[in-house]
């Protein structure tokens, strides 16, 4: 684990790409002239810890961030209050003492004479690109010119691109942030922690909560433990017995970057020394599955055309699969497209229809039923597991899909 002011630095690293090399892409690439992003202290835009320095943990009382094509520039403007953390990346432009914050907006808008503001109010209701508050529109209209107000406009697409590229520095360590998530996994399917006929699916989780909090780092999501075994699926109050096949849920937030895994583990009966060869059979058929999506995730192809052409496939194969992998990055459910929907087996839209693109990342999430032996009945194989597509090609941010654990 970096100490946290060297992740301030790492996270200042990422930004400064983010800025100027991703940034000026994407708004050539989506036709966006000039783009407001503003917060209100404590209501900050979804974007606004994406776009800001580690040491500007929250608008200041009202942040208003402008990115501005002027002369072929790209200007990165804040109209808000002094900050030697935030004007490393931005140059200030309100004169406190002569002007309102809405009037210098104005004075900026004037010079650059936009024919198109781009705010982020959604077309699609995506929440990552709708931030801009109801109060806070309503407070623009009030002090803002007409002929201004008349120009603002949404853009989805902007905000998609920006927030799920990943820049080079997050390539580079989010293998990292991934590894420290297994460890976190493998330490709580052990021994130390899982007695079988004592432990609690509960008690797990908990123990995954307390070594997340222990090492600094947050969860997006609450863990989740639960266990399959002859009897079906049981829940977290469960107590844990020889013979289950238990699955995770798990997402950290670390440097700024999500995780999304489930692992499987396999609590040994007395006289067992390994998983038994059927329940490892089902993974491999499970990691089968795996491949076909990923050979199906192809930039250019929406996230329909991925489901559609991985689920035919797989049924081809003689597998019973469900598909729901979705985008992961700077969100646990990030922006890009959505890859089938756990309780929707279908195309889905408009989500559905967006692109597959380069430098992006997902959570392989899936799951393949098969009947076992060993329990009598029908089994899920759920799996998920975090990667990131370069060049074309699906990269794993850790290894160990082909296994389950087993403790006792």
């Amino acid at each position: 684990m970096y100490d946290i002011i060297e992740q301030y630095r790492i996270r200042d690293e990422i930004l400064s790409e983010r800025l100027d090399k991703i940034l000026p892409e994407v708004m050539k690439e989506t036709g966006t002239e000039f783009w407001i992003i503003a917060s209100r202290e404590y209501h900050e835009d979804p974007m606004f810890r994406h776009i800001v320095p580690a040491h500007y943990p929250t608008a200041r009382r009202l942040t208003i961030l402008v990115f501005a094509f002027e002369n072929n520039e790209l200007k990165k403007i804040s109209v808000s209050m002094p900050d030697a953390a935030l004007e490393k990346f931005y140059e200030r432009d309100w004169d406190r003492q002569n002007e309102t914050q809405f009037e210098a907006l104005t004075r900026i808008i004037r010079r650059i004479d936009p024919a198109k503001i781009t705010v982020n109010v959604s077309e699609h209701n995506y929440a990552y690109t709708d931030g801009l508050s109801h109060g806070l529109y309503l407070q623009m209209k009030k002090e803002m010119p007409e002929d201004i107000i008349a120009r603002f406009c949404g853009s989805d697409e902007a905000g998609i691109r920006l927030m799920e590229t990943r820049t080079e520095t997050e390539l580079k360590y989010w293998p990292h942030v991934m590894e420290t998530a297994g460890e976190i996994i493998e330490a709580a399917f052990s021994d130390s922690v899982i007695t079988p006929g004592v432990t609690t699916c509960r008690d797990v989780m908990d123990f995954m909560t307390r070594r997340v909090n222990e090492l600094g780092i947050t969860t997006w999501f609450e863990p989740t433990i639960d266990l399959q075994n002859e009897t079906g699926m049981h829940g977290e109050e469960t107590v844990i017995q020889r013979g289950d096949l238990l699955h995770c849920d798990f997402g950290i937030v670390y440097l700024n970057l999500c995780t999304d895994t489930q692992r499987l583990c396999y609590v040994l009966k007395e006289g067992e020394s390994d998983v038994p060869a059927e329940l490892k059979e089902a993974l491999k058929r499970n990691n089968r599955f795996q491949d076909i999506v990923s050979e199906n995730m192809q930039t250019g192809r929406t996230g329909n055309e991925v489901f559609l052409a991985s689920i035919a496939r797989g049924r081809e194969e003689g597998l019973c699969p469900m598909l729901y992998t979705h985008p992961l990055g700077l969100f646990g459910h990030a922006c890009g497209p959505t890859i089938g929907l756990y309780t929707n087996q279908n195309p889905i839209y408009p989500a559905g229809e967006n692109q597959v693109n380069d430098l992006t990342g997902y959570a392989l999430e899936l799951n393949t039923k098969e009947y076992l032996e060993m329990y009598q009945r029908d089994t899920f194989i759920y799996t998920e597991e975090s990667i990131v597509l370069i060049d074309g090609k699906v990269h794993y941010l850790q290894e160990g899909r082909e296994w389950i654990r087993k403790v006792g």
